[in-house]
């Protein structure tokens, strides 16, 4: 059966090619020839093998993209985030307090001695809950969601642009997924920031929400959605498009060995290391946004308009270098524990991605 597929420039239009060489994380636009491609059989069955019915590895539990999988992969993101970020509530109280007040709290180090001094040990301990809570809603949705679309996305394009425009497939997964989880994080994160840096309003979150609602009815928890969107979506792809592809770089030129023939522990510090790589990156892109966030959830009647031309251009970088910090920390320790549930509930864990037969052939790559 013949192929004949033209080349790339004339298949999209030039307004897309462009900006497809412009991401930095794009794969190589290729020139396809017509060749002839033998016939291959199907399956008994008469269907072909796609990423969503796949058998049942050896040694794994489920199947990929199965029902199952999706919620242990849903339950590993509970994990993940939500002991993460609680872990972090300090670091991340500080952060919010520079951000919202920076005459005060002027460094690190002055936010940490402040609140010792104000509040006691316990007071950096404040928001815990909102930010356990919202942060496992948020895990929850984030990495299933993004296993389900990245696998339904996979569907529509086909094997051989699945390899080609993987990255783009990554962002698309992961920013549909991180929509739906901002809905999810968007009442606790509003309860947390108010507890935060509103001294004297509520102690704990069973004071704060039902005073929030008393004040400002169901939009007290929601009026932050829209900037924790612009914050968390580009976060999140950045997170995990920047994860897979430095997770196949890794492999490719600093692993000496294949990864099929690494150990389970040497697999998860190639995790632990790509996933902090990605953190880095996924704290200078949102930290405007998350400046945002902070001011936006303390000041009622305030929109992200007025906070951002009230924070100024210097003002929405505040707190970057703790945010680095937390966050690098944060995604790095996400990975390697949602990486770590996989492997104990015996979940497939697919290799990074290798250009398809199909594809080879039509590029000439095989004799």
């Amino acid at each position: 059966m013949k192929y004949l597929t033209p080349v790339l420039d004339i298949m999209y239009p030039t307004t897309l090619t462009q900006l497809s060489r412009a991401n930095p994380f794009n794969a190589p636009l290729f020139s396809l020839q017509e060749i002839e491609e033998p016939k291959q059989s199907l399956p008994a069955n008469g269907q072909s093998r796609n990423l969503a019915a796949a058998a049942i590895a050896e040694g794994d539990s489920c199947e990929f993209g199965s029902r199952k999988y999706l919620l242990l992969c849903g339950f590993g993101g509970i994990i993940s985030c939500g002991t993460t970020h609680a872990a972090l509530v300090p670091l991340d109280l500080v952060k919010c307090r520079m951000q919202v007040d920076p005459d005060k709290y002027k460094s690190i180090g002055k936010g940490f001695s402040l609140t010792l001094k104000e509040d006691g040990a316990r007071g950096l301990a404040k928001g815990w809950a909102p930010t356990f809570i919202g942060y496992s809603m948020q895990g929850l949705c984030k990495f299933g969601f993004y296993e389900m679309f990245k696998i339904f996305y996979s569907d529509m394009l086909g094997e051989e642009n699945t390899y080609l425009w993987r990255t783009s497939l990554y962002l698309a997964a992961s920013a549909s997924a991180e929509f739906f989880a901002d809905i999810a994080l968007a009442p606790m994160e509003a309860c947390k920031v108010r507890i935060q840096t509103c001294p004297g309003y509520a102690n704990n979150l069973r004071q704060c929400a039902p005073k929030m609602f008393a004040e400002e009815g169901v939009w007290a928890f929601y009026k932050g959605v829209v900037p924790l969107w612009m914050r968390q979506i580009p976060y999140t792809m950045m997170k995990f498009a920047c994860f897979e592809r430095t997770v196949e770089l890794l492999y490719k030129h600093v692993v000496p060995k294949p990864r099929a023939e690494c150990t389970k522990g040497e697999q998860l510090i190639v995790t632990f290391t790509a996933g902090y790589i990605a953190g880095v990156f996924c704290a200078i892109v949102s930290h405007p946004a998350d400046s945002v966030v902070s001011v936006l959830n303390k000041e009622s009647g305030s929109t992200a308009a007025q906070v951002l031309k009230k924070l100024g251009p210097k003002g929405v970088w505040k707190g970057l270098v703790a945010r680095i910090i937390m966050i690098g920390t944060l995604t790095a320790l996400q990975w390697f524990i949602y990486d770590s549930v996989k492997v104990y509930f015996r979940l497939p864990r697919p290799p990074p991605p290798e250009m398809p037969e199909s594809l080879k052939k039509k590029l000439g790559l095989t004799e």
